[in-house]
């Protein structure tokens, strides 16, 4: 498995090419970067440690890291449902650090 440090070190150069800012605190990420590798061991993709997974890319492909609601969610909370990317004005402390409701529909929700 990869280590924490290597896959903090390609997500911070991949972020960028997605449109994306990585949350530079340490202590929030350390365990969300652990999960993904966790799920990405267990599923063979790296779907969102924050929320359950099915098992199957089909089912969880809106949850595979950086999730289908990542770009909404930074957009209108200024960070992602997991904290994990967030925009330029959270980091600023422009906007409140709230936390981020379930946009997944609950019917994929349900359906696992």
């Amino acid at each position: 498995m990869m280590s924490i440090e290597k896959y903090h070190e390609a997500l911070k150069k991949y972020a960028p090419k997605q449109g994306l800012i990585l949350n530079p605190d340490w202590e929030v990420i350390k365990p969300l970067l652990e999960g993904l590798l966790k799920n990405g061991e267990r599923y063979g993709y790296r779907s969102c440690p924050c929320r359950l997974a099915a098992g199957s890319i089909e089912k969880d492909r809106d949850i595979v890291c950086p999730c289908v609601y990542a770009k909404p969610d930074i957009e209108e909370y200024g960070a992602c449902y997991c904290w994990l990317y967030v925009s330029q004005a959270w980091i600023d402390n422009k906007v409140p650090h709230v936390q981020v409701p379930e946009r997944r529909p609950v019917e994929k929700i349900l359906d696992l």
